[in-house]
C-alpha cells in the first residue's frame, strides 16, 4: 500500500448540518451544552473526550482527557498533579481544549486559563469512580518510567492488597482536578467545498462577542 497516496485521496464531503451567528446562543456555555447534548444522542464515541493542549519550555504538547464537570463556568477534568501535564500547567496555566464529533461533523475549540479546583469538588468526585480506578490513580506514578507492564502491575495489586480492608479509599494529595476558565471558544461545522463555518466566541470586559472567520 502507498500510504502516501491513501493519504491524499481519503475524502469526506460534509454536509450534514450549517452554522450562522443566528444559529447560536448568545452564551457560549449554553451553545456547547446544547452541541454536547446532540453529540451524546448521535452516540458519538467518548463525547466528553478533549485534546488537552499545553506548552513546555516553549514546545506543544497534547494529549486526550476527559471532561468530567462544568462547574461556575470552568471546564473540569481529573489528573495526577505529578504527571507531565500537572508540571506544565504549574509552568503555564494558558492551554487550548479541542472536541471532534464526527458522526456530526463538528469540532469546538476553547482555550483559557487553568487552576486547580477546590479540594471538596476533587474528593467528591473521587469516591464517585470505581474502586479499580481509584486504586489506579493510587497505585501509578504517572508520567514516570517504568521497566515493564509487570512492574506497573505489581504497584497495583501492592496497592490493592494494602487497603483491602478499607470500605472507603482516600483520595491522594497528589491527584484531583484542574477547572479551565474559557475566554474563547470556537464552534466549527464542516460544510461542502471545504467552506467550513467557523462561529467564534471571544471574552472582553466580561461579555461576549461573536464573529465568523473564514475556512
Amino acid at each position: 500500500m502507498d500510504i502516501n497516496q491513501t493519504l491524499e485521496n481519503l475524502r469526506v464531503s460534509y454536509r450534514q448540518a450549517a452554522l450562522d451567528i443566528s444559529d447560536c446562543d448568545k452564551n457560549p456555555e449554553i451553545q456547547f451544552d446544547s452541541w454536547f447534548e446532540q453529540a451524546v444522542k448521535a452516540k458519538c464515541d467518548e463525547p466528553n473526550a478533549f485534546i488537552l493542549s499545553t506548552i513546555s519550555n516553549n514546545r506543544p504538547r497534547a494529549r486526550v482527557v476527559l471532561l468530567k464537570g462544568i462547574h461556575e463556568g470552568q471546564f473540569v477534568f481529573y489528573t495526577n498533579y505529578k504527571s507531565s501535564k500537572g508540571v506544565e500547567l504549574e509552568q503555564n496555566k494558558h492551554v487550548s481544549m479541542t472536541f471532534l464529533w464526527l458522526p456530526l461533523q463538528r469540532q469546538i475549540r476553547i482555550e483559557g486559563t487553568l487552576s486547580k479546583v477546590d479540594t471538596h469538588l476533587s474528593d467528591d468526585y473521587f469516591q464517585k469512580r470505581p474502586r479499580g480506578s481509584q486504586l489506579g490513580a493510587i497505585a501509578s506514578p504517572q508520567s514516570q518510567k517504568v521497566f515493564n507492564r509487570a512492574e506497573l502491575e505489581k504497584y497495583f495489586f501492592e496497592t490493592e492488597k494494602k487497603n483491602a480492608n478499607s470500605e472507603t479509599l482516600e483520595r491522594p494529595d497528589f491527584w484531583g482536578g484542574y477547572g479551565i476558565t474559557p475566554d474563547y471558544f470556537e464552534f466549527w461545522q464542516g460544510r461542502e467545498n471545504r467552506l467550513h463555518d467557523r462561529i467564534v466566541y471571544e471574552k472582553l470586559d466580561q461579555s461576549w462577542t461573536l464573529g465568523r472567520l473564514a475556512p
